[in-house]
């Protein structure tokens, strides 16, 4: 989707994605794998609950998304709970991050919205950039064997997201599992957690 369909989306008030808490399969992943609080960095991180939900555990949090909006949004909510977030409006693939190097990436859906080969193989090697040694990323991306009669998040193969990443990245777990949602019906999705390479 483009910058503006995302603009319109927040305006209308059509987000399916804002769960309006933290994501299940962020919470599990830094509690089962014990992930060490550190710089973290929230890509996409629309209305910031899960950059506020990390800051509780520990981290120092920079959620980036490019839709202002969003982040407007996500620096209330951190306000009202007194978090200690940082809140940016940019564009990933092309604006500077400020805050690297970080231990920790959360990617809930962003990575996906890349058609195109050679965005998402760019997305990759920024996420690299941006991460300190053996620094870890976690992304939830939409899964491509689901077959769908109704709209969802888009879909990548997992050929899809190992090209893209291998290079940069050993994958430690690729898992097929399910978007959290307040739905009736969860989609499913490619639970995919990687190390930076030396």
């Amino acid at each position: 989707m483009t910058e503006k369909m995302f603009k319109e989306m927040y305006e209308a008030g059509e987000t399916p994605w804002e769960l309006h808490r933290p994501d299940r399969n962020l919470i599990e992943m830094v509690k089962e794998r014990a992930i060490p609080p550190g710089p973290a960095l929230d890509i996409g991180c629309g209305t910031g609950e899960n950059s506020i939900w990390l800051a509780g555990q520990g981290f120092t949090v920079t959620g980036c998304d490019i839709t202002e909006l969003a982040i407007r949004q996500a620096m209330a909510k951190a306000a009202r709970e007194n978090a200690a977030c940082t809140f940016l409006r940019l564009n990933f693939l092309t604006d500077d991050v400020p805050g690297a190097p970080f231990t920790f990436l959360f990617v809930r859906g962003c990575f996906h919205s890349f058609d195109s080969v050679a965005d998402r193989r760019r997305f990759a090697e920024k996420s690299a950039r941006l991460l300190a040694k053996e620094g870890l990323w976690l992304s939830l991306i939409g899964n491509a064997d689901e077959r769908r009669d109704s709209p969802g998040p888009p879909q990548r193969s997992a050929l899809d997201i190992v090209s893209a990443v291998e290079k940069s990245f050993e994958i430690l777990l690729l898992a097929a599992g399910h978007f959290d949602t307040n739905r009736a019906a969860a989609h499913r999705n490619w639970i995919c957690l990687m190390k930076k390479r030396a």
